[in-house]
């Protein structure tokens, strides 16, 4: 396994990490506690994961699988555990949102459902715009956005004071040692980042991103901006939602199985097949290789459904691809160009 510094911190995690959304879903607990033991063994160190995992079959039910997993396994001291908050956890105004007050009882659901004392990087999943999460019940509202009643001369959702207020209380209580950012704007990042600096505070240290060869929108501003203030990208759906994964990789049960595209979305695909062909190479090692050689990129997220699956993706580590081939690939798959604003002017 290959090792980086979380962001700017002086924290090593392993150039992957596991990402856990499928655990409980689509993998069962046995399968997914056999994942993390091999993800182990394997020298991965960085597992991600979110309290609304689960999902309609129940919410937190991941991290209750992954709790159980380091309560049997002795394994706590040797993850750099990431967890998210934002969404709705229940019906209730507050339960959902980056309020100091939805985020105490937030932190406090997670440590018990994953039987630990501290979380080490706790991810912000959506800025607070003060709306209701898309999942949201809405029933204290009932249902009606109009009942939301927001003062004129105040901004909607929560305060940078606040929420570096709740990190600070949680930092100082070893509930949490590192602050990061997931589905973030350039200028959130920005924002972010220098209202904890007045305070003091290390402030955000990641940014979870869409980010693959079939989504390059990042390139143009966020990236940027992570680099300027050593916020390491953690990109969510490399493979494009599966899309990059390849058909020979389809087992009929992933996001693509069914999936259809555009015509020239699915001639970009057969070309990036063949390129990956030519090269010796099964086409999500050489998807997950492309982000890997973006210094910006911390950790892709892999979400194994399968231990082959996971062996599979651990390659990419170690996959060099050459000048002519990140070229070949920039024709397949262009991304803005270049940053803001040379992209777009001068």
């Amino acid at each position: 396994m290959k090792y980086t510094k979380l962001g700017r911190t002086g924290t090593k995690v392993s150039r992957i990490c596991l990402g856990t959304m499928n655990f409980g879903p689509r993998t069962s607990e046995e399968e997914s506690h056999r994942i993390m033991d091999r993800a182990v063994e394997m020298g991965i160190n960085f597992f991600d994961t979110a309290n609304r995992y689960g999902f309609d079959l129940e919410t937190g039910l991941t991290e209750s699988i992954i709790g159980r997993w380091l309560g049997r396994s002795g394994k706590r001291d040797e993850v750099v555990l990431a967890t998210k908050y934002f969404g709705p956890m229940g019906p209730g105004a507050n339960d959902e949102g980056l309020s100091v007050y939805h985020m105490q009882a937030a932190i406090n659901a997670s440590l018990t459902r994953l039987q630990t004392d501290r979380i080490d990087l706790y991810q912000m999943h959506h800025i607070d715009r003060g709306l209701p999460h898309p999942k949201s019940p809405k029933s204290y509202i009932d249902g009606n956005l109009e009942n939301l009643v927001y003062p004129g001369h105040l901004k909607p959702g929560t305060s940078w004071e606040e929420i570096w207020q709740g990190y600070a209380q949680l930092v100082n209580a070893g509930k949490v040692l590192y602050a990061g950012s997931s589905n973030f704007a350039a200028w959130n990042i920005v924002q972010a980042n220098e209202r904890a600096a007045a305070r003091h505070m290390l402030g955000l240290v990641t940014e979870q991103s869409k980010y693959s060869l079939m989504t390059r929108d990042v390139e143009l501003e966020l990236v940027p901006a992570c680099r300027e203030y050593g916020v390491g990208i953690i990109p969510w759906s490399p493979l494009g939602g599966g899309a990059l994964a390849g058909r020979a990789h389809d087992d009929g049960t992933g996001r693509r199985s069914g999936r259809t595209y555009d015509e020239q979305t699915e001639k970009r695909l057969a070309a990036f097949t063949d390129l990956a062909k030519e090269i010796g190479e099964e086409p999500p090692v050489v998807a997950l290789a492309w982000l890997l050689h973006n210094p910006v990129v911390t950790a892709p997220i892999i979400g194994p459904r399968t231990v082959d699956q996971l062996e599979s993706a651990v390659r990419a580590i170690d996959v060099k691809l050459d000048e002519a081939t990140l070229a070949r690939l920039d024709e397949i798959f262009p991304g803005p160009g270049d940053q803001a604003p040379e992209a777009y002017a001068w």
